[in-house]
């Protein structure tokens, strides 16, 4: 039996999901049904007869199913973005219902749309709430700025060396 080969992203598609037409910043793919329980989950391992444990966005590890309408036109694989609906009587148990492709999974990576959880791309992450005030954590762009500031602080440590003198005069 041959090996299933790597899903690829399709850069074109990305790109089209991407577009914003008009200034909306609409998400353009499936998203769960919040109303009935639906979330975001990533698939951890195949189990086999059609079950799949999953990790949900509400940090709960469920073994779901995979029905039999999504059986051969949809595999799903390990690390697959997919919508679960845990059920009501069993919360340990859920049904997989929509798997996302590799694109629509960076899409919603980008958009902000999926929890921290489940966020395996960490695209959503805010790069803006850190503040590298000591350098320790720059880049290499940022270290050539730094470099072009030492002759300040070379000219500021003249001017203490001044004073220095100044107060070596006061005290001879």
């Amino acid at each position: 039996m041959g090996r299933r080969r790597e899903e690829k992203v399709d850069e074109e598609e990305l790109a089209r999901l991407m577009s914003t037409e008009g200034g909306a910043s609409k998400i353009r793919v499936k998203m769960p049904n919040t109303k009935v329980n639906e979330m975001f989950a990533i698939a951890e391992n195949i189990l086999g007869g059609r079950r799949v444990t999953v990790l949900c966005a509400d940090g709960e590890t469920r073994m779901a199913r995979i029905p039999g309408k999504m059986r051969r036109r949809q595999w799903v694989r390990e690390g697959d973005l997919i919508i679960v609906w845990p059920w009501d009587f069993q919360d340990a148990k859920a049904d997989v219902k929509h798997r996302y492709t590799k694109t629509q999974s960076i899409y919603l990576s980008r958009k902000g749309a999926l929890p921290k959880d489940v966020d395996i791309f960490g695209m959503n992450a805010m790069t803006d709430d850190f503040d590298d005030e000591d350098g320790l954590f720059s880049n290499d762009s940022d270290t050539t700025s730094t470099k072009s500031e030492p002759p300040v602080e070379e000219a500021e440590t003249e001017e203490e060396d001044d004073d220095d003198e100044d107060l070596d005069a006061l005290f001879s």
